[in-house]
């Protein structure tokens, strides 16, 4: 008899963690053991029931995907976990693996594939859908940005002139300018206003109001 896999669903969304259930309850091999609405209910959940694979949304409230992947690795390393996301950027998935994920998938994903990439990495296997493969060969991830790189960037779309920047930072003006040609560099941006523009369609940055 094959080895039932649990499975603890991590979803913002209520009806998506319906339809996944019931999707993986059709599965003789596999079944849900829990249900976590946001980043601390997975936390919680999964010290408690140690699954043998986390699905895990991306974008969900408290601590994000990436950032609830990092706890729980922190205090369970073996656990494995499977990014499902409708990401259209590589960088929230590459960051979200670079903290311990081991799969990825699109929530558009026929279900084979679900069942497929959830076995996968239940047998310790790295498995990336051939949709998040282009993704990441299309749209490659960005090299990682300093936090001071970071601050200036927000304060870039903010409109805030490098003089701004500095007195907020309580920095110096070269200071700001020395990073921010280091931050150009890293986005292969020509000047502020495309190092903004990468940074909102990467999701960096969220837009102004």
């Amino acid at each position: 008899m094959k080895k039932n896999i649990r499975v603890l669903i991590a979803d913002d969304h209520m009806i998506v963690r319906m339809g996944l259930a019931t999707l993986i309850g059709l599965e003789p091999d596999l079944s849900v053991v829990g249900e976590a609405e946001n980043g601390e209910s997975a936390i919680a959940l999964a010290k408690e029931l140690r699954p043998d694979v986390i699905i895990m949304d991306l974008m969900m409230p408290r601590t994000d995907g990436a950032e609830t992947t990092a706890l729980i690795r922190k205090e369970w390393p073996g656990a494995r976990i499977l990014l499902l996301t409708t990401f259209s950027t590589s960088d929230g998935i590459s960051r979200a693996l670079r903290e311990g994920a081991l799969g990825a998938t699109l929530k558009n994903t026929n279900v084979e594939e679900l069942y497929a990439a959830i076995r996968s990495v239940a047998s310790g296997k790295r498995y990336l859908s051939p949709e998040v493969r282009q993704i990441m060969t299309d749209d490659p991830p960005l090299p990682l940005l300093s936090q001071r790189q970071q601050q200036i960037l927000a304060s870039m779309a903010r409109g805030l002139t490098s003089a701004d920047i500095a007195k907020k930072l309580n920095i110096s003006f070269d200071m700001v300018r020395g990073h921010t040609k280091a931050l150009l560099l890293k986005l292969g941006a020509g000047n502020r206003t495309e190092a903004v523009a990468i940074a909102l369609r990467k999701q960096f940055i969220k837009s102004q109001p």
